[in-house]
């Protein structure tokens, strides 16, 4: 009972600290303007850990690699500290239980990426609905821009309706059910 109670708070708070990670990935991938609340808040918020990671990981093609790096450690801990919890910890078969938490690691951070992806992209339809000069509305639109723009392309407006958020949508349902629950899968059996 204690131990369920454990791992949630686990849960809360080291996946709340690496949606906190991507989005200010995400947003600076977007080059979304750092002007705004929430990347004040993000930037707040992870600057003890993004800054120093900063002089050993460096960048690459303009992507804030430590940023990422660091989101997929919190999560490997996070995974480690949850299956320190539930049994005994690592026994003679450590190394191949730590390479499954390494990857598994790396598929959550895909699964939540794609997660945080399409919450922008539902955030931003409400918000073009709703309220559409609402101060969230330029940032919603950095965020979700290179995903929709992908459908723009190649599918016109039908009735002044753009349809391009469905299919971003659709799409990442698919990726979410395909591939990566199926090597997510694989590997928790590993573990």
């Amino acid at each position: 009972m204690l131990s369920n109670a454990l791992i949630f708070l686990v849960n809360v708070v080291f996946g709340l600290f690496v949606v906190a990670l991507l989005l200010r990935f995400y947003l600076q991938w977007a080059r979304a303007s750092y002007r705004n609340p929430l990347s004040e808040f993000l930037q707040a918020l992870t600057d003890f850990m993004v800054r120093p990671a900063r002089r050993f990981i460096p960048g690459l093609w303009g992507l804030d690699l430590s940023t990422l790096v660091l989101a997929w450690l919190v999560q490997l801990a996070e995974i480690l500290l949850v299956l320190q919890i539930r049994g005994p910890g690592l026994g003679p078969d450590a190394g191949q239980l730590l390479a499954a938490a390494a990857l598994l690691a790396v598929v959550m951070i895909v699964k939540i990426g794609l997660y945080v992806v399409m919450a922008a992209v539902i955030v931003q339809v409400v918000l073009s609905w709703v309220s559409p000069y609402s101060p969230l509305m330029p940032l919603a639109n950095s965020l979700t821009r290179p995903f929709l723009r992908v459908f723009q392309r190649r599918v016109p407006p039908i009735g002044n309706v753009d349809l391009s958020p469905l299919f971003v949508v659709v799409v990442i349902q698919l990726l979410l059910m395909l591939p990566v629950a199926y090597v997510e899968a694989a590997v928790s059996r590993l573990l």
